[in-house]
């Protein structure tokens, strides 16, 4: 059973929140282990079993970023991040913009970092926070609009843009994480060494 089956909700990416909130009170009071407490032990652990499927389920469709992973997944028939026969890949361009941001943050690294420098890498990571939030505004918005609606021989097609999509995602969040780190690291050698 998949996560959308589990709250009786058909195969789309954009689903209404509110309803699915209902269904998820609804079983969890129903598959809560509290209430079977006096079952056989049988029936203790798929209410066990159940309440775990249906939090997970929860989590998931709730997110519209892991909402899109997970039909991804499903689409490609397996359960799980791995297992994927294609690994999806950002495009050239971000690639080779990621290879440069790395080699910007290694030179930061070794020789620390200036004024000058604190702002440009600085500049670039909200240059990134807004290719990022626009990446999940093309996933959750136009694309999810476009698979649900789309024809079936549409989504072959919409199943690569999404994957690109999330691939995207995955390498600018690194980027960014990695920009914070060493900015927010670099301030605290600035703070350490203010302090002495």
């Amino acid at each position: 059973m998949n996560h959308f089956d589990v709250f009786g909700l058909e195969r789309r990416l954009r689903i209404d929140l509110e309803l699915l909130q209902r269904r998820f009170h609804e079983l969890s009071r129903r598959h809560h282990p509290d209430f079977h407490q006096g079952a056989a032990p049988a029936e203790q652990a798929q209410a066990l079993e159940t309440s775990a499927l249906v939090n997970a389920a929860y989590r998931t469709l709730r997110d519209p970023i892991a909402r899109v992973d997970y039909l991804v997944r499903l689409e490609e028939g397996r359960e799980t991040r791995e297992g994927a026969t294609v690994k999806p890949t950002a495009p050239p361009a971000l690639l080779q913009e990621m290879f440069e941001i790395q080699e910007a943050l290694q030179e930061a690294k070794a020789g620390g970092l200036g004024a000058s420098d604190r702002e440009a890498l600085a500049a670039q990571r909200e240059r990134l926070l807004v290719r990022s939030r626009d990446e999940e505004a093309r996933l959750t918005g136009p694309l999810s609009e476009a698979w649900d609606n789309g024809a079936p021989d549409e989504h072959a097609r919409l199943l690569g843009e999404l994957k690109e999509g999330l691939a995207t995602l995955a390498y600018l969040k690194t980027a960014i994480d990695d920009l914070g780190a060493v900015l927010d690291g670099d301030q605290e050698t600035h703070v350490t060494h203010r302090r002495h």
